[in-house]
């Protein structure tokens, strides 16, 4: 009598083993470089927004973040978004350099319904080495991913 229970017992191990395996291969990180990541949503909208805040056009740069994001910018008093806006103008890129940075040094960790999306420069002159990165905070719901952060 003990042996059948032993057995199903064993049974619902293994395949409880197999289940969490399986889920957690379909929710692994994976990682996406260069010219790859602006096929994506993710690439697609993070060098569109880079472009319109360039531009500053912050409002319509803005409709590229989640609501909560948008809500966020909305309630800042307006004396901060403006000199959150000059300063994010000023330390932007064009659409056109942005997509060049990211071909040459960006990196797209997908993780589930969340990425990131991070460009690191090094630049090497007389005075030593200086590192520049951008970082990306992604929501990915279906086939459209919105800024985060």
């Amino acid at each position: 009598m003990k042996e059948p229970r032993l057995s199903a017992l064993v049974v619902r191990s293994a395949m409880f083993v197999i289940v969490c395996g399986l889920a957690g291969v379909a929710f692994a990180k994976s990682e996406i470089k260069g010219a790859a990541i602006l096929d994506t949503a993710c690439g697609k909208v993070a060098v569109k927004q880079m472009g319109l805040v360039h531009d500053g056009k912050m409002d319509e740069a803005n409709l590229l973040s989640t609501k909560e994001m948008q809500e966020q910018w909305k309630t800042m008093p307006a004396k901060d978004r403006t000199m959150m806006s000059g300063m994010m103008k000023e330390m932007s890129q064009t659409s056109d350099q942005y997509a060049v940075a990211i071909k040459a040094n960006g990196l797209l960790v997908v993780d589930g319904a969340t990425a990131t999306l991070t460009v690191t420069k090094t630049n090497k002159d007389k005075n030593g080495t200086s590192t520049e990165t951008i970082t990306q905070k992604f929501r990915i719901d279906g086939a459209q991913c919105l800024i985060s952060r």
